[in-house]
């Protein structure tokens, strides 16, 4: 009997319900930001301190990347459980579908800003000039992910809307052994350093990513990815960029903040 990992959020007791749908919601965003940490442990165990300082002056920046990237999927989590709850399927299907697509063209978009920016953002965070050479090169390879993460984030959100926040974890999960696996190898293996550990990351996130298309594909449920509705629908999109974008820069508060720090620390090694 195939496992049902949806949950009806609108009938029965809600409270033991919403136990059972935030902790892995709370294991899943604490493993996204675990990734950069990650690339920094391995190098710092195998490779030399240069190496751990220029991925480490990426990170205060990819969080802010990662706040965005969750701010901007919860348009099309509210939108795909709101018409979940009005038992709507058509316009939940469409909703799915335009998510998909619009995931996608946005971290299209980021990676060809973020990868002629990258240097340019790390020059204005005041990076050391002996170690930015590197951290600029991570972060280029880093942009060039972002369709990955992009698409990832919004499958999860898609997912999570109908009370499914297993799956999004698993899927993390792996890709955070496979981080960690790929990153030894590219450095002890192929002799690579922070575009070996950015590489990895890339990759690993990739399969996170594919997994979750894998499971909208095969659903039969509200979060369904059906091929018919795989285009953008302007009233959809519009509803989602109302509920998305606010949420995005909330997402991005803190974050810049501690970018602000990270950019006056910098300015200590000089």
């Amino acid at each position: 009997m195939k496992k049902n990992f949806e949950m009806n959020m609108c009938e029965g007791k809600i409270f033991g319900k919403l136990i059972i749908y935030s902790i892995p919601l709370v294991f899943t965003n604490v493993l996204q930001l675990l990734f950069n940490a990650a690339d920094v442990a391995v190098l710092g165990i195998f490779v030399n301190d240069d190496a751990v300082a220029a991925v480490g002056s990426t990170g205060a920046l990819i969080n802010l990347i990662i706040g965005l990237f969750v701010g901007l999927s919860v348009g099309a989590n509210v939108l795909v459980a709101k018409f979940a709850g009005e038992q709507n399927v058509d316009a939940a299907h469409k909703t799915v579908g335009t998510s998909v697509i619009v995931s996608f063209i946005a971290g299209v978009i980021l990676a060809i800003f973020g990868f002629f920016f990258a240097r340019t953002f790390l020059e204005w965070m005041q990076c050391d000039p002996e170690v930015i050479d590197m951290a600029a090169k991570y972060l280029k390879i880093y942009f060039l992910g972002m369709p990955i993460m992009m698409l990832y984030n919004f499958c999860a959100s898609i997912l999570r809307a109908v009370g499914d926040t297993v799956r999004p974890l698993v899927f993390l999960t792996i890709a955070g052994v496979v981080n960690v696996g790929l990153n030894v190898f590219f450095i002890l293996v192929l002799d690579k350093t922070v575009e070996g550990v950015a590489i990895a990351s890339v990759v690993s996130q990739g399969i996170s990513a594919v997994l979750s298309i894998i499971v909208l594909l095969r659903g039969r449920g509200y979060a369904r990815l059906d091929l018919k509705k795989f285009k953008i629908y302007l009233p959809e999109l519009k509803q989602m960029a109302r509920i998305g974008l606010p949420a995005g820069l909330q997402g991005c508060v803190f974050s810049v903040s501690n970018v602000l720090i990270q950019s006056t620390i910098n300015t200590f090694s000089k």
